[in-house]
């Protein structure tokens, strides 16, 4: 096995690790609300600051992480991170009040950065003609995370508790960095006009928001994590209505909530080789405008097992937006930017993800959670609208 496609395995499960901690946790903390004595006329607003918190912070620290990764090396990011999520996972199951959760999920979004770090890495080494389908691996591993996380975290909660749940994704974080540290080793930094001798000037974040390809890409992940993220901090409090009561619902939105990582393990590999043969821009538009259109039906859904179907097919699509974006982000930066361009890349879903709970949690308040469907649909479908509207007129007459 060639040297770059062990070590893009070896990240693929340590992505899967800390996607599965993540979703051990996170979904369920508008449940453990709940606990922490929130009433539940107010828990859709208190879970949207829940999970707005540590995506403010994220965003803001994103550029610095990524900088630091072009800066002292990759691998020295993904231990880092790792590390300190080991330590904010164990927190959480100390926690007696909503304000104090807060406060441990904006410490969450300051030191994270696991994910993009193991993506930078993997971009840096593979193949130009096998990017699309690498990277299309890694966010496969993140879905497979996906799919692990919300099983194993409904079963220990409903078990065992939700506390518990979140010293067992501590435990997960550490066994993937754990092997970060063994078996990931990064090359030396440097291009291969460094190498030659040739004094190449460096790039800077002011250079690189010149690069309009590099701001589209970003401004597309931003409105795809809000529309994404308005729905789910809310999810689980939804299957529990649609189950009808709160007994048995961490179980049932952990099935429910891993159906989209089944869709992303089947779909994101797949995407990532048709926009290899059909163009990158096109899947991007494809699954924008799906994905928008069956988010949408939602609104008419009020059975569980009809739910349940529609977000699996939800996830076929969405499943290849994040790699499509993150390959002609590759492909529009230079190689000595790359890990600050993942760190921007990280900032922009970290922006989205902070405003869409937030937005969708005043919705839900007043609206109801029916109609933040519809309006997750809207914003993505429009987002694949304006994609595709502007590639014909850069293209002239040319048929998209």
């Amino acid at each position: 096995m060639p040297s770059w496609k062990r070590t893009m395995w070896i990240l693929w499960f340590g992505v899967l690790f800390c996607s599965s901690s993540y979703t051990m946790s996170v979904p369920f903390l508008p449940l453990f609300l709940f606990d922490l004595g929130v009433d539940k006329s107010s828990v859709n607003l208190w879970a949207g600051i829940v999970h707005s918190s540590a995506f403010l912070m994220g965003a803001i620290m994103a550029p610095l992480w990524g900088m630091m990764a072009d800066k002292f090396g990759k691998r020295k990011m993904v231990i880092r991170a790792g590390l300190s999520l080991t330590i904010i996972y164990a927190l959480i199951a100390f926690v007696q009040t909503p304000w104090q959760l807060v406060g441990v999920r904006m410490m969450h979004g300051f030191v994270g950065g696991f994910v993009p770090a193991s993506m930078s890495i993997v971009a840096s080494i593979a193949p130009k003609e096998k990017l699309g389908w690498s990277l299309g691996m890694m966010q496969a591993g993140a879905m497979t995370g996906g799919i692990l996380g919300p099983l194993f975290g409904g079963l220990l909660a409903e078990a065992f508790g939700m506390r518990k749940s979140f010293i067992a994704a501590a435990i997960i974080i550490l066994v993937a960095t754990v092997a970060v540290i063994w078996w990931v080793k990064e090359g030396k930094a440097g291009t291969s006009q460094e190498s030659k001798g040739e004094k190449v000037a460096p790039i800077t974040y002011r250079m690189a928001f010149q690069n309009r390809a590099l701001i589209h890409m970003l401004l597309i992940l931003v409105l795809f994590q809000l529309s994404f993220n308005m729905i789910q901090p809310l999810l689980s409090l939804h299957i529990a209505d649609l189950q009808g009561g709160e007994k048995g619902a961490a179980l049932s939105a952990g099935i429910v909530l891993s159906l989209i990582g089944i869709a992303g393990i089947i779909a994101s590999p797949i995407w990532g080789r048709l926009g290899a043969q059909n163009g990158y821009y096109r899947i991007l538009v494809l699954c924008l405008l799906s994905a928008g259109t069956i988010v949408c039906v939602q609104f008419f859904v009020e059975s569980l097992w009809l739910f349940a179907v529609v977000q699996f097919i939800f996830g076929l699509f969405m499943a290849g937006i994040s790699p499509s974006v993150n390959t002609l982000m590759v492909e529009s930066t230079d190689e000595r930017f790359r890990g600050r361009s993942f760190g921007l890349t990280a900032s922009a879903n970290q922006l989205g993800s902070m405003l869409g709970p937030l937005i969708g949690g005043l919705l839900g308040l007043f609206l109801g959670i029916h109609w933040i469907f519809v309006a997750t649909g809207v914003i993505m479908a429009t987002t694949g609208v304006v994609i595709m509207l502007k590639r014909r007129k850069e293209k002239g007459s040319v048929s998209y």
